[in-house]
């Protein structure tokens, strides 16, 4: 097959394909669960197999390669035992949830870096007695993928993954309001990407990561700006997901993106992974972020952290809002920018009041001390999991000169064009407001 031969519409038709397969036996949040692992797989599985055929053009001979790999497992990125390889799941034909479940965990066995990622399906598991997925579906799907291949030399770590977050993407349009705690619109995060604009070296975290895309987008962004200069420091991306599910999604999308990054999986309010030896809180060059919007958190939370973050006051009980960008903001270096996406609210909320407002008062903090570089409006009906329009907050702690003392309001809530079932925002949109 010629090099990169696989176009990112074949990708996306076909991965599709593969994953309708599968409907009707599981609900449609639930699908994604399955298909992205086994999806996964055959990526590994493919990658594989290229890497012993670059061995075996070396050594002449495949069965030298093969032994090879078999006694230093380092010789290749991910090193899969046999029954978990494509070769081999592809021609089962009895007891399919089994061995799949079989071979996903022999994978995690012999890669650390994998274990909780490829893992966390059990494609055999049962419901009141019936099999979630049967053997059929399962074999259907399997031999949909196994159609094409997804090596290194037919197709682009990059391409892939726009074919993997367009899954991403239709799974969030079945998925309701779970949606949100997994998928932000590829629009907004190529906005808020384009607004951090990555420079090598950077730092980029994210504390609430969902399936990775934010900081995908950010990656591609600092691509697109630095094409072509291999030798530049690269970006380090870093992110933590309380969701096991998701995070596993997470791992898998930046894997399949061909990133480097520490993703952990924990609640970052309670427990932030990223923390410094001396117990302080890590911070970044960049923060990008959409948190679950009103979160309801007690009080406790706020009074006995023990990392500095509150400092401009404690939110109310039924809004972190303000908690999760206090959170971020502490996450910062001292010339450092992020952007996060919230409800309208956060910006609005207890503005007309002539008492004490918490939101209004750590708001105002916010902008007394400058730190408020813009606010920007995005469109109704753009977010999976509500129609209610959101805003990008961009806090910056080195503002410019000609910044100073100002906050630039953008209203881009009729920069959309109609979609089905979401409004977007198409290209010409997204330039006219970075």
């Amino acid at each position: 097959m010629p090099n990169g031969s696989l176009d990112v519409k074949t990708l996306e038709s076909w991965l599709w394909e593969a994953a309708c397969r599968i409907r009707g036996d599981v609900d449609a949040p639930k699908y994604k669960d399955y298909i992205l692992p086994i999806i996964f797989i055959k990526r590994l599985s493919d990658v594989f197999d290229d890497e012993i055929l670059k061995l075996a053009e070396k050594y002449k001979k495949k069965e030298i390669a093969e032994q090879l790999v078999e006694q230093d497992h380092n010789l290749v990125r991910f090193y899969l035992p046999e029954n978990s390889r494509w070769s081999k799941i592809s021609i089962q034909t009895t007891k399919l949830g089994e061995f799949l479940t079989d071979a996903a965990r022999s994978i995690a066995r012999e890669n650390p870096k994998l274990q909780g990622v490829v893992d966390i399906v059990d494609f055999n598991a049962t419901t009141a007695g019936q099999r979630v997925i049967s053997d059929e579906k399962l074999k259907d799907l399997i031999n949909v993928l196994g159609r094409h291949r997804l090596g290194l030399k037919d197709v682009d770590p990059d391409l892939l993954g726009r074919a993997y977050e367009y899954l991403l993407r239709k799974f969030a349009e079945g998925s309701g309001q779970s949606a949100g705690e997994f998928y932000t619109p590829g629009e907004v995060a190529i906005v808020m990407a384009h607004i951090l604009d990555p420079q090598p070296g950077n730092e980029i975290y994210d504390p609430c990561c969902g399936s990775g895309g934010l900081l995908i987008k950010a990656n591609l962004r600092f691509k697109e700006l630095h094409q072509g200069k291999p030798s530049l420091e690269p970006v380090k991306f870093y992110g933590q997901e309380i969701l096991h599910s998701t995070f596993a999604m997470a791992k898998m999308n930046a894997f399949i993106h061909d990133m480097e990054t520490k993703i952990t999986l924990g609640d970052t309010m309670n427990r932030p992974s990223f923390t410094n030896p001396d117990g302080s809180l890590r911070k970044f060059d960049l923060v990008t972020a959409n948190p679950m919007w009103n979160q309801d958190f007690v009080q406790s939370v706020y009074e006995n952290d023990t990392f500095n973050r509150f400092n401009h006051g404690y939110p109310p009980n039924n809004s972190a809002d303000w908690g999760w960008i206090q959170h971020m903001y502490a996450s910062l270096r001292e010339n450092g920018k992020m952007a996060v996406v919230l409800d309208t609210g956060a910006v609005s909320r207890g503005s007309g009041n002539a008492g004490r407002n918490r939101e209004r008062d750590i708001r105002k903090e916010f902008v007394e001390h400058d730190l408020v570089e813009a606010v920007l409006l995005m469109p109704e009906n753009l977010f999976y999991n509500t129609t209610a329009p959101g805003i990008i907050l961009v806090i910056n702690r080195a503002k410019t000169e000609n910044r100073k003392g100002k906050v630039q309001l953008i209203n881009a809530s009729k920069l959309f064009k109609k979609g089905r079932p979401k409004n977007y925002l198409p290209d010409e949109s997204i330039e006219q407001i970075c």
